[in-house]
């Protein structure tokens, strides 16, 4: 009696046919064919997980195409492996065409941009839909995977003009806000530091009306026979050439023509007067002084 043999490596099946038809399957390691009988080996299939790259190319629905890149990983079903081999002749072209019809059937429904952004359940959709076309097939797909999305060359690089134009409008709008907040808060230090400057020359001028006060009561308590006006204009002579000495002691040479002689003094005299009395005539205390 005569008879051969077939080994069938690890995580796969062997199909056994007699006289051309389905007799058993034969499963991994060494099996006895009887060849006497007219049994033979039809083929082999692979239990293990396996997996298919679809490339397919789908317009959006703002019109642009784009080409996606999907992984299929899928394996024949072990109770089903009499389907898996009888009932398909090629798997990998069923399945890419099942792929390109979810594909086209999804893509048209999205704008470019949702299309990055919706991948995942583009990938779910075609998962779906190849379990249901495939497992009557004796095949199980394990998941699906969209691995890349590339638009076409010049569409991308429109992408990606705009992408830089709205970030310089946000920069251009983000450096504006930093300059307006620099020009008002210099404005507001501005305003303060001039109102500052205003009551430090207002404590000034009272502290020097103060001090003329006291000047002319010390003067009139010393000397009976002199009035307050003749105080005021002594004083103010005095600070007039006090001025005049530090002007002249300046460190940066300034020059200043000045009319000198006695009638120029009196002149003098009388404009410092007429201008200091007016201009403190609304000062508090300036009525004390005119006494």
């Amino acid at each position: 009696m005569g008879q051969c043999y077939t080994t069938v490596d690890q995580s796969s099946t062997a199909i056994i046919e007699q006289f051309g038809k389905f007799n058993r399957i034969a499963a991994p390691g060494f099996n006895c064919v009887w060849c006497c009988i007219g049994e033979s080996v039809a083929g082999k299939l692979s239990l293990r997980i396996q997996q298919l790259d679809v490339r397919c190319e789908s317009k959006s629905k703002d019109n642009v195409f784009v080409d996606l890149v999907i992984s299929v990983q899928y394996q024949v079903i072990k109770e089903s492996v009499y389907d898996a081999f009888y009932k398909l002749t090629d798997s990998s072209s069923q399945i890419r065409s099942y792929v390109y019809d979810e594909i086209r059937a999804q893509v048209p429904k999205m704008n470019l941009d949702d299309v990055f952004t919706s991948k995942e359940e583009i990938a779910a959709a075609v998962k779906e839909e190849l379990t249901k076309s495939m497992t009557g097939f004796g095949f199980q797909i394990v998941n699906t995977l969209i691995t890349d999305i590339e638009p076409a060359a010049k569409v991308k690089a429109a992408m990606n003009d705009i992408n830089a134009a709205q970030r310089l409008r946000l920069a251009a709008y983000e450096q504006s806000e930093a300059d307006k907040i620099r020009i008002v808060k210099a404005a507001e230090a501005d305003a303060e530091a001039k109102y500052l400057a205003g009551q430090g020359i207002a404590r000034q001028r009272q502290a020097i009306i103060s001090g003329l006060r006291e000047s002319v009561q010390a003067f009139q308590t010393e000397v009976s026979d002199v009035n307050s006006r003749d105080v005021m204009e002594l004083l103010l002579i005095t600070q007039y050439f006090d001025t005049l000495k530090d002007i002249g002691a300046s460190a940066r040479g300034t020059t200043v023509f000045l009319p000198h002689g006695p009638g120029a003094i009196n002149d003098a005299t009388a404009a410092i007067r007429n201008g200091v009395l007016s201009g403190m005539a609304g000062a508090p205390g300036a009525e004390h002084m005119s006494r």
